[in-house]
């Protein structure tokens, strides 16, 4: 198995300006996989409750998403509920029910052992720690993490942070974890930490890629609508993993390439609520759309 991606699997309820969904597909590894799948044939370790719908488990295999890593139940999937702002900068929790993901212990098939690329999606870091102690070869390890870990877990997060090879943050979380607010200085103490890549992202104003002294900015897509902001970084860093797995390159500019691919599957899952935005795209949309930043990128 050449990629995995360890993560949370949900159902959502959304509320935003554009409308509202109920027990839709949710969680890290959701958005990461199906990303993912546009590039290369994701293999996920998660666990869902017998509620899970066997619609969502078909998507996932239409993606050709490896399943094997899927544990089923007895009781409820993990759900969580949302409202955005008419901004969508602030958005309020409505509830957190972890249900059967309150005792997900990622447990890796033999077959996924030997991956060469490995996602650490967003869940608690020392279950991230265990996926790396299974781990029998050496992998690029890049890693997603948020601001409850931080607040939570600094601890065992700053042991994880010096074993990956890729650390993807937003602006807020590296601002928390070295505070500067100065992207470059933030870059260089989250270098320091351990990871030779460091990618921050800035919401609707792109991402900005660090390697070394070397830097790569990736410009945020103007879009007319936007209905629902869930699950884009998740898309984001799934569809660069994916690309960084079909190519096997970690040159800057191939980086700079799965920085890019990263942005663009995360400006169609902002179109749609849930993962609809970025279910059955074509090879066409992603060309056109990857055009659109690489004229936007041009003087």
């Amino acid at each position: 198995m050449s990629l995995i991606i360890v993560g949370s699997l949900a159902l959502d309820t959304i509320e935003a300006p554009a409308g509202s969904v109920s027990e839709v597909p949710g969680g890290s590894s959701s958005y990461c996989s199906i990303a993912a799948s546009y590039f290369t044939h994701p293999n996920i370790v998660g666990v869902v409750g017998n509620d899970f719908p066997e619609s969502v488990l078909a998507l996932f295999r239409d993606h050709q998403i490896n399943l094997e890593g899927l544990v089923i139940e007895e009781g409820k999937t993990f759900r969580w509920g949302g409202r955005y702002a008419e901004n969508f900068d602030d958005r309020t929790t409505l509830f957190t029910e972890l249900n059967v993901f309150e005792t997900f212990n990622p447990t890796l098939p033999d077959t996924y052992k030997d991956a060469t690329h490995v996602l650490l999606a967003n869940i608690h870091p020392g279950l991230q720690h265990h996926v790396l102690d299974q781990l029998e070869t050496e992998s690029f390890v890049v890693l997603d993490t948020m601001n409850l870990w931080i607040d939570t877990a600094l601890d065992e997060l700053l042991t994880l942070i010096k074993r990956v090879d890729m650390l993807v943050i937003n602006d807020e979380e590296a601002n928390m974890l070295t505070q500067e607010r100065n992207y470059g200085k933030a870059a260089r103490k989250l270098q320091a930490m351990g990871p030779d890549w460091v990618v921050i992202k800035k919401g609707q104003h792109g991402a900005l890629l660090f390697h070394g002294e070397d830097v790569f900015s990736v410009p945020g897509l103007v879009l007319d609508e936007v209905k629902d902001p869930t699950g884009a970084g998740d898309t984001f860093v799934g569809a660069l993993i994916g690309y960084l797995d079909q190519s096997k390159e970690h040159s800057f500019d191939n980086m700079k390439l799965a920085v890019v691919f990263g942005s663009v599957l995360a400006s169609f899952c902002v179109q749609d609520f849930s993962v609809d935005g970025i279910t059955y795209l074509e090879e066409a949309d992603l060309e056109e759309r990857y055009d659109k930043f690489v004229i936007m990128s041009q003087f």
